[in-house]
């Protein structure tokens, strides 16, 4: 079909929304509640010129459509939408701007940043409220129509349980950019995951899924650009539906289902970190790129006091108004695309309260989770919350509802004070090494609602954590000042690099600690990639902008980095040997069968049971817990009583070396497993009664094997 030459628009239908091609033309649908008009504007296949307008003048139920016979996949569009521009009402139409398809599944270039991006005339005196009349199209990167298609073959969801999920948190790019087995051109892309020495690696590490960092389509904030940096983490969404291009090495669709597709064959699982909050068309000075133009009043949330203004819960100007049915639509379509069409088996929601907020704030839950419980494919998948946003009353964790999992911030914060040499803080380290039962027990949750993490994208890396005591965010051109000011590390006795063997050594020490206390805890882990082979950011506690080595894993080993991964793994196949260490219910605390011994037992260093007033002392640094194999209460698919061995853990936050007197309780002999004081496993067996001289900040894990109970 020539391009220049398309036949008359035909009515068209107004479901599905966006741009759907039927094998023998494409149906364009567009919601706009206030639209005057509506204009499809057609380009060539590289999106620069602008080849034809077509006016959409069918108007269903709000929702503008029109069929061309003849178009096919690879059309390139964008709208124009009329309507009144009157900002104090929250009205911002303004014709002379090319907009993106809200459903754009494809995106064809990037935003060039210009001043006639803007609906208004930067430098008006009136500001937002004067009209701008240049045209953006040449600035903003268009639709294009796509084929849906894709030789799934017996792809299968690995479904994984969640007591056995192990979350492996990576950006896309930072992954493969200097992976030496990555053919140069294909590194920095999905194509790259799907190499085998890179599966081969996430495979022998042990994690059983994948968290990848916002693949949505994002766009580069202006200010970055004018300062040379990019925007790497991609929390500035653009598009809902288009995977970001910048990651794509085909310029297809199909290069993130092969990823996926080939993940899934090596048994681990794909969840995407969604924006749905905010998109990147920021405040009321910020650009007009596609919803702003489309319908301003619906597709965000606006001050009710003056709608010249958005109410912002994000920190990034905007939020999307999931008050509105079709922009809950929007965001409920795009769930079910990426699950549906993408085969991805879940998603972290980025700042989730601002999903949920209601008319009146977050006192209740808006109608998101209602719709999204009772979604059939989005019930079958994994959902996790950011369980916070900076709104007033923004901080939830522990409160979202049931089917949802949640980054839980109290577990970073207890175990980074805790090992920090923080007295006190024993019982708080104790509700977080069991799976936090105080804030999900109460609602009738499992151990997996809680995600413990020790780092994540946003803050330190492991390795800064125990080498800094201060951000050092120079590099991000805001004078040191952006990024959190506490962090709760410690540089053990240096800022930054040293030679000094001994902070070295206590440094190394200190990962393994962080480690083994997250993996052997009960809840799901999540693992900052990197953080198994010391990946540093120089003490860049918010590296949003770093697209460069500075973020970017170095897959060059030393021996202790070696030695830091072989351990990781050590600890991962421990996990997965071990349920104990995954229970899919909390601890009771209670003897079992009518025994003597409890399923779980608190212990002093002297070997007696803690008291509650014990739990409360300034001073205490130190404890250990009995874990009892024969106390999972849980049955296999035969139906029999699971047991596992029994295991002891000490744990020393203190900096002296603290005797531990070993417990029988029902045994003899333990057999020591693995010690942080060390670089791994050990072999070494103590009888009951015999005193474990555990060094200074370090922990060690015991274990009597069930044939011996």
């Amino acid at each position: 079909m020539d391009e220049a030459s398309l036949p008359a628009v035909w009515p068209g239908r107004p479901y599905p929304l966006g741009a759907t091609w039927d094998g023998e033309g494409v149906n364009f649908a567009l919601f706009s509640e206030e639209a005057l008009r509506v204009e499809l504007c057609l380009f060539g296949m590289d999106g620069r010129h602008e080849l034809q307008r077509v006016e959409l003048s069918e108007c269903t139920d709000q929702v503008w459509h029109g069929y061309l016979p003849q178009a096919r996949p690879g059309l390139v569009y964008g709208y124009r939408v009329h309507g009144p521009y009157e900002p104090r009402q929250g009205l911002r139409f303004n014709p002379n701007k090319l907009l993106l398809d809200p459903y754009a599944k494809a995106i064809v270039g990037s935003v060039r940043w210009h001043d006639a991006l803007f609906g208004y005339t930067i430098g008006d005196p009136r500001a937002d409220l004067s009209f701008d009349r240049r045209d953006s199209a040449p600035f903003v990167p268009k639709a294009r129509v796509v084929e849906t298609a894709f030789s799934w073959g017996d792809d299968r969801r690995p479904d994984v349980p969640w007591n056995e999920t192990i979350i492996y948190e990576l950006n896309v790019r930072g992954f493969t950019m200097r992976h030496p087995d990555v053919p140069e051109a294909l590194r920095g892309t999905y194509a790259a995951l799907t190499h085998q020495p890179v599966i081969d690696y996430l495979k022998r590490l042990g994690v059983t899924m994948v968290e990848l960092m916002p693949v949505h389509a994002f766009v580069d904030d202006r200010r970055l650009v004018d300062a040379g940096m990019r925007n790497y983490w991609g929390y500035n969404t653009l598009g809902y539906f288009a995977p970001e291009a910048r990651y794509n090495a085909s310029n297809r669709v199909n290069e993130f289902k092969t990823m996926v597709k080939a993940l899934h064959s090596a048994g681990i699982e794909v969840i995407v970190d969604v924006v749905y909050n905010h998109t990147c068309e920021g405040n009321h000075l910020g650009p007009t790129l596609g919803m702003r133009g489309i319908d301003n009043a619906a597709y965000y949330r606006l001050d009710p006091a003056d709608p010249r203004y958005y109410t912002d819960f994000t920190g990034c100007g905007n939020t999307v108004n999931l008050l509105h049915s079709r922009t809950l639509q929007l965001v409920m379509d795009s769930l079910r695309y990426w699950a549906e069409e993408m085969h991805v088996d879940g998603f972290r929601f980025d700042l989730a309260p601002a999903l949920a907020r209601a008319a009146g704030g977050t006192e209740s839950w808006g109608s998101f989770f209602d719709v999204i419980r009772q979604a059939p494919i989005l019930n079958r998948v994994k959902l996790i919350a950011e369980p916070w946003d900076i709104g007033h009353g923004g901080y939830h964790v522990g409160n979202f509802p049931a089917g949802w999992a949640e980054w839980n911030d109290r577990y970073r914060d207890g175990m980074r004070a805790y090992w920090k040499g923080d007295g006190g803080l024993i019982g708080e380290f104790a509700r977080r090494l069991t799976g936090s039962s105080d804030l999900y027990g109460r609602s009738g949750r499992r151990p997996h609602a809680s995600i413990n993490y020790i780092t994540s994208h946003d803050g330190f890396t492991l390795s800064d954590l125990v080498s800094y005591n201060e951000r050092h965010n120079e590099a991000n051109g805001e004078s040191g000042a952006d990024g959190h000011e506490e962090n709760l590390s410690w540089n053990c006795g240096v800022e930054g690099p040293t030679d000094d063997a001994e902070v070295r050594a206590l440094r190394a020490r200190q990962r393994r600690n962080f480690l083994a206390t997250l993996l052997l805890s009960q809840g799901v882990p999540m693992l900052l990639a990197g953080d198994e082979i010391g990946r540093t950011q120089q003490g860049n506690n918010n590296a949003y902008c770093q697209d460069n080595e500075l973020s970017w894993l170095d897959w060059s080993l030393d021996d202790e980095r070696e030695s830091l991964l072989e351990f990781t793994r050590t600890l991962v196949q421990l996990r997965r040997e071990h349920p104990a260490f995954r229970r899919r219910d909390f601890f009771q605390g209670r003897p079992l069968h009518g025994g003597g011994i409890k399923d779980i037992l608190w212990l002093r260093p002297d070997g007696a049971e803690m008291s509650d007033d014990e739990w409360e002392h300034a001073h205490a640094r130190c404890l250990a817990v009995y874990l009892s194999g024969s106390g999972l209460h849980e049955v296999d698919r035969r139906g029999r009583p699971v047991r596992d061995d029994d295991f002891l853990m000490l744990f020393n936050a203190h900096h002296d070396e603290i005797a531990f007197v070993l417990p029988a309780l029902g045994g003899e002999s333990w057999q020591c497993v693995l010690d942080t004081a060390g670089a791994g496993p050990c072999d070494a067996c103590y009888g009951a009664g015999a005193a474990y001289a555990l060094r200074g900040r370090s922990l060690a894990l015991l274990a009597r094997p069930a044939s011996l109970q």
